[in-house]
């Protein structure tokens, strides 16, 4: 028995470190599907997923020899960190309207928070990619990567006001479309 535990990252690194042949397939095969998940959250299209995600494993294997070990978990944040940097460069090269301008018809203003309890967590993440991308970016970035408006509009290069009204426009169409499926579901 390991007194102090298995860190799998601190063997990545060290395979990385000996220049093993193994490291590059054990840190794919180890953090793959979590950072599909991750670039799935920004990038809808399967094919564009797919190409981000080879593209953030490139960058990764190639740049690894930077990353400092500041402890277990910093090895995933990188990795975490570059798989969202490059989904968010896929959208800003590829998505000519990736803002949405509500002027003629904003979305209608839900301003209590709708009840999620009764929806399971495969479909709310489905309603949230049903978002347009720069509302769902600005949306994933603020309510699950923590980020503030400040770091959203450094990241994406918009103004942190762009970001805090594409987030209240997101939340309110997320919010109309979780009672939508709510008033289906009650209907089935």
């Amino acid at each position: 028995m390991n007194l102090f535990g298995d860190n799998r990252e601190q063997r990545l690194i060290g395979l990385f470190g000996k220049g093993d042949a193994r490291a590059m397939d054990e840190l794919y095969s180890e953090y793959a599907d979590y950072l599909a998940g991750v670039c799935s959250r920004y990038v809808q299209n399967k094919e564009d997923l797919h190409d981000v995600l080879q593209e953030c494993f490139i960058k990764i294997f190639t740049k690894i020899a930077t990353f400092e070990y500041r402890g277990k978990g910093s090895l995933k944040a990188w990795v975490t960190r570059v798989a969202i940097n490059e989904a968010l460069h896929f959208l800003r090269d590829n998505e000519a309207s990736m803002w949405v301008d509500w002027e003629v018809e904003p979305p209608a203003l839900h301003e209590e928070e709708p009840e999620v309890d009764s929806l399971s967590v495969s479909q709310i993440t489905e309603l949230i990619l049903r978002l347009p991308s720069g509302y769902r970016a600005v949306f994933n970035l603020f309510a699950i990567e923590g980020k503030s408006h400040k770091e959203i509009a450094q990241l994406l290069n918009i103004k942190a006001d762009t970001s805090a009204s594409q987030f209240h426009k997101a939340k309110n169409m997320l919010a109309k479309m979780i009672k939508e499926q709510q008033i289906w579901e009650e209907r089935r």
